[in-house]
């Protein structure tokens, strides 16, 4: 009998937890903005966080995946979080310097040797320290993801040496540091957002761009492009960021589903953006683009010629963040 009445006390045990943990989840429908395609590293990324919570909670929140720039560009979509229009985006790191200036420390040129590096810092205490500058602007960090190391493209003549860049008209993100970088090596740097790129390459009002590989092949810029040359010059993060107001209406248990999918959706990105990128440079090969690696002394040389504008990113990031990564950056080398 006491054996009966302790099943029957723990089934109702487990009953009211299910019920309780019910209630922790209300229907949500969640829009998930990003730039690239559906069939993209992005894309992919963005299905898998979207299965995660729609698993985690029973179906109540489900996260509706939008790309293509359908929603705008990142920064059209970063005030669309801050005003609590759109509920979440992934977008690029540069394009929030505007909002949070420490965020421009991730576009110093050649900051990370690879990406072991890249992962120990932005996922460490000082990456964390940076995105938490997020929240008093309007917007809740949760994860970095991987775009990858840039890479320059363009229609005009293979990039073998620094002069090469000499009145290449460039298009670059809207920021700064990539505007006084590539300022700084010579080229005519154009700000623009990336869902006018193609056009801006087909029609060349811009002669050329920089990406990784993954992106040059899905948004098909081999199409318009005839020669890449692989720089490495910068390591260029996503990042997974939520609307401020929309988060604070969320209950602890719904919090905790979004970040723990976003934690296991940047595994499964940086994992399946790396081996993208290895096919991409085969492919982008035999799509008929004229592939060549920058020497390491025109590396040198470039490196030089940037020396004032990292001056200018530890100004505008404040010494103490500066000091902080380029620490972490040599831990990260060291191990």
């Amino acid at each position: 009998m006491r054996i009966r009445f302790a099943l029957a006390g723990l089934v109702a045990a487990l009953a009211a937890a299910g019920a309780a943990q019910a209630q922790d989840f209300k229907p949500r429908i969640v829009r998930f903005g990003y730039g690239l395609v559906d069939n993209s590293n992005q894309g992919r990324a963005v299905r898998l966080f979207a299965q995660e919570v729609e698993k985690a909670t029973g179906g109540k929140m489900k996260i509706r995946g939008i790309g293509n720039a359908s929603l705008g560009s990142d920064t059209q979509m970063q005030q669309a979080l801050i005003g609590g229009a759109q509920e979440m985006m992934v977008g690029s790191t540069a394009t929030l310097v505007g909002i949070v200036p420490e965020m421009a420390v991730w576009d110093t040129p050649f900051l990370f040797n690879n990406v072991k590096e890249a992962d120990a810092v932005l996922d460490g205490p000082v990456g964390e320290k940076v995105k938490a500058k997020l929240e008093p602007k309007g917007m809740v960090g949760l994860v970095y993801w991987e775009n990858g190391f840039r890479n320059l493209t363009n229609s005009k003549r293979p990039v073998n040496k620094l002069e090469d860049m000499g009145d290449i008209k460039l298009r670059v993100m809207q920021n700064n540091v990539f505007l006084d970088s590539f300022k700084a090596l010579g080229a005519n740097a154009v700000p623009l957002p990336f869902s006018e790129l193609f056009t801006a390459l087909e029609t060349r009002a811009v002669d050329g761009q920089e990406n990784p590989f993954n992106t040059v092949v899905s948004s098909k810029f081999y199409e318009v492009q005839k020669y890449l040359t692989v720089t490495n010059h910068v390591y260029s993060p996503w990042i997974v960021t939520v609307s401020k107001k929309w988060w604070d209406t969320l209950t602890p248990a719904e919090k905790k589903v979004l970040q723990d999918a976003a934690v296991k959706s940047r595994d499964f990105e940086r994992k399946d953006t790396r081996e993208e990128a290895t096919k991409a440079l085969a492919e982008l090969k035999g799509k008929g683009m004229q592939v060549n690696e920058l020497p390491a002394s025109e590396v040198n040389r470039m490196r030089e010629k940037l020396a004032g504008v990292n001056v200018g990113i530890a100004k505008s990031v404040g010494q103490e963040t500066w000091d902080a990564v380029n620490a972490a950056v040599a831990q990260a080398r060291g191990k």
